[in-house]
């Protein structure tokens, strides 16, 4: 009987094979679309499955691989380990960690609300004729096959939790990074083979709030305000606000003020954009900075008042250059235009209303959940607007260093607790002499493997003793140049009191010969009239 089937099957296939030739070789391109559309059309309904398309590359935005592929790949790729029996292994584009997913022509299974779907991993094979400049001649893409019945539930509900899913997983493993922005070149080309507007490298500072060096309450009050943000979309929205908060962080050098970005960078799990302006070419280029900046990041701009003169002082600095200007002669005028003019090419453009739309401008909404990070030595120095509240929201103040911040730094370095013999005098010293936690903990620090708690302790001590002196010696000399500057004024107030009663001493005397003068010549005349 096997014989007997196979004897028929065999002039079957064959015919077939004959049939769907002439149909590939014969029929016209044409003809063989609106036959295909009218198969499709005639399998439909009889078919109950439907069909999504993921393709891996998108057909615009200089071949970048599809978000929607990427964050599916992810989410995928916990089911893939124990479903797939052919895995694709894949290194994540910013981090170390491989991503394991099911390899081409390969099937899963998920279930969503009781209801199943089907993943197919594959790929349509390109015309090799031509040439992939940008990407792969094979176009990959995820198939997602579902019973038409549940078409509501999972384009309204079930692709929604697969992209959110997606992407906090690429979140979660993702490796953070620390970029700096590159200078711009000829053109502004900056996309051009491969230029990029950031480079980066891995972010792998070990600052955390439980090593920084501050008191316990306001180190409580900036978590709980991060975190406030961090779950604060929908509020943003609701209130009219672009995703973002503005801090700026000021206080003496070496107070902790990059401490505290790093902190910041790790307690949220955020990538770190370091913009350095003196870099930027004008405010067209800074604003092509922020918008290739990703969410989930804190900009940075360090020592704001010396990365260009943005502290409301340029029209006064102008009109005093024009002064000193009319003061020198031509050649010395011609010599200080050409310098400006060289310093002008090379200078940045940017201006504050550039930086301040670049704060809080219509371009600062795009991607949302950002920290914008100023940090200075001299809050004095910048100009209202730029640090106005809406602008920088919460103003933090790094000072010297109280005893609640030493204990953190002598857990840190000595492992020794409050209850150390050591403490009291140096909560004392601490109140009477000023000093930055970075000096406490260079003074904290073994020197040596013979040095051990009381050793750094009692240079701490010293030094702090040393440094209370200092300032002692410091008041008495400004003290001594004050009292001294009162007695200068006073005493040119007393020679210019001098030269003015001099003066008038001179002015009256000579009134007084004009009259007698006078008084002669009229006396002369009456005598002259007697004779």
């Amino acid at each position: 009987m096997m014989q007997d089937v196979w004897t028929q099957l065999g002039p079957t296939i064959a015919a077939i094979m004959f049939s769907w030739t002439m149909y590939q070789n014969y029929f016209p391109h044409e003809l063989r679309g609106h036959i295909r559309r009218y198969t499709d059309k005639l399998v439909s309904y009889f078919y109950p499955y439907m069909h999504i398309i993921f393709h891996e590359y998108e057909s615009e935005g200089w071949f970048e691989r599809s978000k929607a592929y990427v964050a599916i790949e992810r989410y995928l790729s916990k089911n893939s380990c124990t479903q797939a029996k052919r895995l694709k292994a894949n290194t994540v584009k910013d981090g170390q960690s491989l991503v394991l997913t099911m390899d081409d022509h390969e099937e899963i299974t998920d279930e969503y609300k009781g209801e199943k779907v089907w993943w197919i991993s594959s790929q349509q094979a390109a015309n090799r004729q031509t040439i992939a400049l940008w990407k792969e001649d094979d176009k990959r893409y995820f198939k997602l096959k579902f019973h038409r019945k549940h078409r509501e539930l999972i384009t309204n509900s079930y692709l929604k939790y697969v992209l959110d899913e997606g992407k906090a997983i690429s979140v979660r493993e993702r490796q953070r990074k620390l970029y700096t922005n590159n200078k711009g070149e000829a053109g502004g080309g900056y996309r051009y083979r491969g230029w990029r507007m950031w480079s980066g490298v891995v972010f792998e500072h070990p600052s955390t709030f439980d090593t920084l060096a501050m008191d316990p309450n306001k180190k409580q009050e900036i978590m709980d305000d991060l975190q406030t943000f961090s779950k604060s979309k929908d509020y943003y929205a609701k209130i009219g606000k672009a995703w973002k908060r503005g801090y700026l962080l000021y206080g003496p050098p070496g107070t902790g003020k990059s401490s505290m970005i790093a902190a910041m960078a790790n307690f949220m799990q955020y990538d770190v954009y370091d913009l350095e302006l003196t870099s930027v070419k004008d405010n067209t280029e800074l604003r092509k900075l922020l918008i290739d900046t990703t969410s989930k990041s804190i900009i940075v701009i360090e020592d704001i008042d010396c990365s260009l003169d943005l502290t409301g002082q340029r029209e006064k600095n102008k009109k005093k250059d024009e002064e000193d200007n009319k003061e020198k002669n031509e050649n010395d005028a011609i010599k200080e235009k050409l310098k400006r003019g060289e310093a002008k090419e090379k200078q940045s453009e940017v201006t504050l209303s550039g930086l301040l739309n670049f704060i809080d401008g219509l371009w600062s909404a795009i991607g949302g959940e950002r920290l914008i990070v100023f940090t200075t030595n001299y809050v004095e120095k910048l100009d209202p607007a730029l640090i106005r509240r809406g602008r920088m929201d919460k103003h933090i103040v790094l000072s010297y260093c109280c005893f609640e911040s030493f204990k953190v730094l002598a857990h840190n370095y000595l492992d020794v607790v409050e209850s150390y013999v050591h403490f009291p005098e140096i909560r004392r010293l601490l109140g009477e002499a000023n000093m930055t936690p970075a000096d406490i903990a260079e003074n904290l620090m073994p020197k040596s493997s013979k040095e051990n708690a009381d050793t750094c302790l009692e240079r701490l001590i010293k030094a702090l003793e040393t440094a209370k002196e200092e300032a002692k010696l410091k008041a008495e000399k400004e003290e001594e140049e004050k009292a001294k500057a009162e007695k200068e004024k006073e005493e040119k107030e007393e020679k210019k009191k001098e030269v003015a009663a001099t003066e008038e001493a001179k002015n009256a005397d000579g009134v007084n010969e004009k009259d007698k003068s006078e008084s002669n010549g009229a006396k002369e005349n009456g005598d002259v009239s007697k004779g």
